[in-house]
């Protein structure tokens, strides 16, 4: 039987195996923080509704790279969102997508929904989503299939707020939609 030690002895002959055992982890803790494109495809989205103003508030947050290439393979453009300037260029084309992919249904029926703006956040673009005239209701379905045309592992994590109470849900691709009755 090889021993551990025995594995490293051609590449380090006189290091002792405590000194091997440290560096094997510096090898592995180095490695571990070299740039990679991330694993995890992540949304959230809160929605809140303002009764005093019979609107749904919708903030939803993604990664910048992500909103791209979806973006740019969708509408066969390339596109970039990497400054201000490109958010005010691009929002039409934003607001289609979001148009596309975030549904929500109060009591039966679909509310339209309208890009106010949108800006950065660190590696994330928050946008700014609004459905107006909504009346006071007991039932609120979402349905949130953002980014999952390109990721099949893509979360989306969905919070909605009707006063006092919140309602949580995670919606992935396949299961992208939920009811919530209040």
């Amino acid at each position: 039987m090889i021993g551990f030690g025995s594995i490293f002895a051609p590449i380090v002959p006189k290091m002792t195996m405590k000194k091997t055992f440290a560096l094997l982890l510096i090898l592995v803790l180095a490695s571990s923080f070299a740039k990679k494109d991330h694993e995890t495809y992540l949304s959230v989205t809160e929605i809140e509704y303002k009764e005093d103003k019979n609107s749904l508030q919708i903030i939803s947050r993604v990664f910048i790279d992500d909103l791209e290439d979806v973006l740019s393979k969708r509408y066969q453009q390339e596109i970039s969102l990497s400054y201000k300037e490109d958010l005010e260029k691009n929002k039409a084309v934003m607001e289609r997508y979001i148009n596309k992919k975030l549904h929500i249904t109060i009591d039966g029926k679909k509310q339209p929904l309208k890009l106010l703006g949108s800006k950065f956040d660190a590696d994330q673009i928050v946008m700014f989503i609004e459905g107006t005239n909504i009346q006071k209701f007991d039932k609120i379905t979402v349905e949130n299939l953002i980014l999952t045309d390109l990721f099949d592992s893509q979360k989306n994590i969905v919070h909605v707020k009707k006063g006092e109470e919140i309602e949580s849900m995670l919606l992935v691709k396949g299961n992208g939609s939920k009811t919530i009755n209040f």
